[in-house]
């Protein structure tokens, strides 16, 4: 009877996801129905925008700017396929290529901890195929097609689409206990908490000073990128070659850069009225 009952369950499941992919329309309106949401939300999953119907990613993203309005900021890991690939174009990453979420990328360290900071090859990023660039981003996304030494072939990208992601943070040499064994482990999953956590910090700087939470993150991100530390070098990896390379100012490897604390509260605390 128990077995029974969870199998029940699980066709229940999934039924109920879209496509069989991650519930993520459930899980937003769960969300958007719970009167005292947190402030941030950290989520390590997505799905090849190419998998999900366009109604579908649509609707979520109303979801989406619904949690904006309210002061809620929401970070997803950008993946670690680099810019995807299905053998003739790149395959972007939902949610992170929506317009209305931060996607957050991946860094690595040259070598030994403690060289510099540059893009990891894995750090998920290009542009939707699906979502047009919103305008809080388009002078950057200009300024790096303006300046790029390299690009991948335009046939595999869409140059008009949501650029991502929009900020990064260290992707590797992480380590998570399990049954008290330190395990190492890696990727975006790991940058998106770390980021979000920060944010959570800054926020905490603005309650009290009497302003409120940063909610919805990427026009600020744009506008203040000087509060950021710029990541100028390494690449993406792309269809069966190097895909997308970091550079001065946002680039679709690392963003904006990763966080630079002080500053970011800095920042912050002028931004907000």
């Amino acid at each position: 009877m128990i077995i029974l009952d969870i199998l029940v369950i699980l066709l229940y499941m999934l039924c109920r996801l879209h496509e069989g992919q991650e519930p993520f329309l459930q899980w937003i309106m769960a969300v958007g129905n719970t009167s005292d949401a947190p402030s941030v939300f950290s989520v390590s999953y997505g799905d090849d925008e190419d998998s999900l119907s366009t109604s579908y990613m649509e609707r979520i993203n109303q979801e989406f700017m619904k949690l904006g309005a309210r002061g809620i900021s929401v970070l997803f890991a950008s993946g670690d396929d680099g810019t995807g690939c299905n053998g003739k174009t790149f395959v972007p990453s939902f949610p992170a290529s929506s317009p209305y979420v931060t996607a957050v990328g991946g860094t690595g360290f040259e070598g030994i901890i403690g060289n510099a900071e540059v893009g990891n090859y894995i750090s998920g990023g290009g542009f939707s195929n699906v979502f047009s660039q919103p305008d809080y981003q388009q002078g950057a996304v200009q300024k790096f097609f303006s300046s790029a030494t390299h690009l991948p072939d335009s046939k595999y990208f869409n140059k008009s689409g949501r650029g991502y992601p929009d900020i990064s943070a260290l992707s590797n040499g992480f380590l998570v206990v399990c049954n008290l064994i330190p395990l190492p482990v890696a990727g975006t999953s790991c940058a998106a908490p770390t980021v979000s956590g920060i944010i959570a910090l800054v926020n905490d700087h603005l309650l009290q000073a009497g302003k409120p939470v940063l909610g919805f993150l990427n026009p600020f991100l744009y506008q203040q990128a000087s509060a950021l530390t710029d990541i100028t070098d390494g690449c993406n990896s792309g269809c069966l070659e190097t895909g997308f390379c970091s550079q001065s100012g946002w680039d679709p490897v690392t963003g904006n850069g990763v966080p630079n604390f002080p500053a970011l509260v800095q920042a912050a605390l002028k931004h907000s009225h």
